[in-house]
């Protein structure tokens, strides 16, 4: 599972980076990304671009937006079979940027749990693989919408939790955004975990645990 996550840097950094356009894309530096919230997400619909949209995919046949909070995450072993994903899989794929995430270590018991965050060992920006969806809002306007695939956990995560986000290789971004073939489920074989010898992980504060502190507090390490 991916529940919280950082982009803790500067919207003009995310341009270089993944090749995009900002256009009207807005961004500050986010300390504790939660579902339900805007967040810049990269597409290649009209060549490749910054969009906002809001985590939680919403299916563009759903009655209610509401169902958004339950499709923060897709599962890589069943994501080209689900309805709710299949078609977005085969030509709505995104990628999510990234510098961290957040998960939480059980103590004592499982009576307390500890926030820890992943990130790269070189500290660099990355990419989740993600869904988007469009949605029609009542009013007539579009929702824009994404979600994070998951899948099993490498040895670094595993001790903490059994699913990660799929964190793809730089080399292998443009291939996942990649829909000209609009055929088949997509390069699934991408969606592996990512190699626990280039990452890192270390305890932060329990600030993170409510998604209403979104502050540098929330990354930085605990001694």
């Amino acid at each position: 599972m991916c529940g919280r996550y950082t982009l803790a840097t500067q919207l003009e950094l995310l341009e270089p980076r993944f090749g995009v356009d900002a256009g009207s894309a807005q961004h500050i530096p986010r300390y504790n990304i939660a579902p339900g919230q805007m967040v810049p997400v990269v597409t290649a619909e009209n060549g490749r671009m910054l969009s906002m949209m809001r985590w939680g995919l919403v299916p563009s046949w759903a009655k209610d937006e509401s169902v958004g909070y339950r499709m923060i995450n897709a599962r890589a072993e069943t994501v080209a079979e689900k309805p709710s994903f299949r078609k977005a899989l085969e030509s709505r794929r995104c990628l999510v940027p990234a510098d961290g995430f957040f998960e939480w270590r059980k103590e004592l018991g499982g009576s307390v749990k500890t926030p820890v965050r992943f990130v790269l060992k070189d500290r660099s920006l990355f990419a989740f693989a993600g869904l988007w969806e469009r949605w029609k809002q009542p009013d007539g306007k579009d929702l824009l919408t994404y979600t994070i695939i998951t899948t099993g956990a490498n040895e670094l995560v595993r001790p903490i939790h059994d699913r990660m986000p799929v964190i793809l290789g730089r080399s292998d971004e443009g291939r996942w955004l990649d829909v000209s073939t609009g055929k088949g489920k997509g390069p699934v074989d991408l969606l592996a975990p990512f190699p626990a010898s280039e990452m890192e992980v270390y305890e932060v504060s329990t600030a993170v645990n409510s998604p209403r502190n979104d502050v540098p507090a929330c990354i930085e390490p605990v001694l």
